[in-house]
């Protein structure tokens, strides 16, 4: 068995470093299995030193020139030779034991892939009701956080990965027709919660309430065909860091 680990980025200098070796140190959870891992960084476009810093720890990395999220799993995906994916973003922190859930859920056999419950680092007030919020629903739903997706490697490609024509919300519409392709197949998407994936609150801080509500409430009202342009998913794409 050979999990890949996937990590977009789009000028991640300041944290990916960080997330690399945590990244890392959680792979240790897979040795005792005997599983291989490989880790692969996507730079997607960037124009500061993420590359350079995610090659310096030993991470393949490959390119994708078109800024989006969704392209950028993608193309990290396509270079990767792992029997099962693991995406994990350039501003979030996996525990051993949260990759240690990973495998349990592929050791059962009865899972085709998944996410985790978040929690964020620095998070207060309307931060921290928001990620409550979510959480909630992503265990309903069984929807994935963009921040983690696991998934077998052989479903994600029959699924063609995920959809390039969202700049956001990609990992929600993946998890829809995932959850589909497991019940055609006896299989279920699993949302893990007893070790949170830790992911930086730096969108909490970097944009205000009002831009998130606006943000929210214009995918409301456009069905979410809003999201299918990238001028108006600034809150990922501005380049605030």
């Amino acid at each position: 068995m050979k999990i890949s680990i996937v990590v977009p980025a789009f000028n991640e200098e300041k944290l990916i470093d960080q997330s690399l070796a945590k990244i890392k140190a959680a792979t240790a959870a897979f040795c005792p299995l005997g599983w291989e891992s490989e880790i692969i960084v996507c730079d997607n476009n960037s124009t500061d030193r993420t590359a350079k810093v995610a090659r310096a720890t030993g991470a393949k990395v490959v390119f994708e020139p078109v800024n989006q999220i969704s392209r950028a799993r993608n193309r990290g995906a396509s270079a990767a030779t792992g029997d099962w994916l693991v995406f994990v973003d350039a501003d979030s922190f996996p525990s051993f034991e949260l990759f240690a859930d990973v495998s349990q859920a592929i050791q059962s056999g009865k899972c085709i892939g998944g996410g985790a419950v978040v929690v964020m680092d620095q998070a207060d007030g309307w931060g921290t009701f928001l990620v409550r919020g979510w959480n909630l629903l992503s265990r309903l739903k069984r929807w994935a956080a963009g921040s983690l997706v696991f998934c077998e490697a052989a479903a994600f490609r029959h699924l063609n990965g995920f959809s390039q024509e969202l700049y956001a919300a990609e990992e929600i519409e993946f998890s829809v027709r995932l959850k589909r392709l497991a019940g055609s197949r006896g299989k279920e998407v699993v949302i893990l919660h007893r070790n949170p994936l830790l992911t930086s609150a730096r969108k909490m801080h970097l944009y205000s309430f009002s831009e998130h509500l606006r943000l929210m409430l214009r995918t409301l009202i456009h069905g979410g065909r809003n999201l299918k342009k990238r001028s108006a998913c600034a809150l990922w794409y501005d380049g605030r860091r």
